[in-house]
This record gives C-alpha cells, structure tokens and sequence, in this order.
C-alpha cells in the first residue's frame, strides 16, 4: 500500500511526463488531439481542436458500462473510431496524457488504428 507522500511523487512525475508530451503536441480541425484519461475503475477519451479549443467528439466509459480493462478499451476504440468517421476524421494526433503507453492506453491506440484512425 502506497503512503501519502508515494502518491504525491507518483502524481508529480506523472503531471512532468503529461507536460513534456502536450508541449510538442498540437491538434487541429483536421487532425485533432485525441487525449485519454484512465481512472481506476474507468477509461474515457476526447478528440480535442486546439486551434479552437473546442471538443469534437467524446466518449465516456463509464456511461456505456465500460470498465478499464484492455478488452473493454478495444471495444471503446472501435466505438470512438466509428464517431471520429461520423465526424470525418481520418487522422489524430495521440496523447496519452502522462500515462505509459501500457495496457489499456496502449490497447485503445491500437484499437482506433485497426479501425481506420491514423495516429
């Protein structure tokens, strides 16, 4: 079990890691910023237009009865593909927001690239 100050370092070199990625990443109206976000019971995902600082499209794990693991991640890409074609997107920019590309955010990447989502 991780005490206080453990928690307060893991979170700090996460938010240094979410920094160093989102400084050299950009979306646009044709390439949005697909940006994750894991929580430990939920995974939920954004396409972001960062010219307009706008929201494209969206989805919400927890509202679709997904859990966070890699299976339902896969099932989320696919859906999140489907509304990224809908919104006629072909092509994004991937940001995993600090966290490792392990596991489910590796899961949903690949995901929205079988899918037909480059990345």
């Amino acid at each position: 079990m991780m005490n206080a100050k453990a928690l307060y370092k893991k979170k700090a070199l996460r938010d240094r890691r979410k920094l160093r990625i989102k400084s050299k990443l950009l979306g646009d109206a044709l390439r949005p910023r697909v940006s994750v976000f894991r929580s430990n019971r939920y995974f939920y995902a954004q396409a972001i237009d960062d010219v307009k600082q706008s929201t494209i499209t969206h989805i919400d794990g927890r509202k679709m009865g997904f859990k966070n693991t890699q299976e339902d991640a896969k099932k989320l890409g696919a859906l999140f593909a489907e509304e990224l074609k809908k919104a006629g997107i072909e092509r994004a920019v991937y940001d995993r927001n600090g966290y490792l590309y392990h596991g489910v955010v590796a899961a949903f990447a690949e995901s929205l690239r079988e899918n037909g989502i480059a990345l």
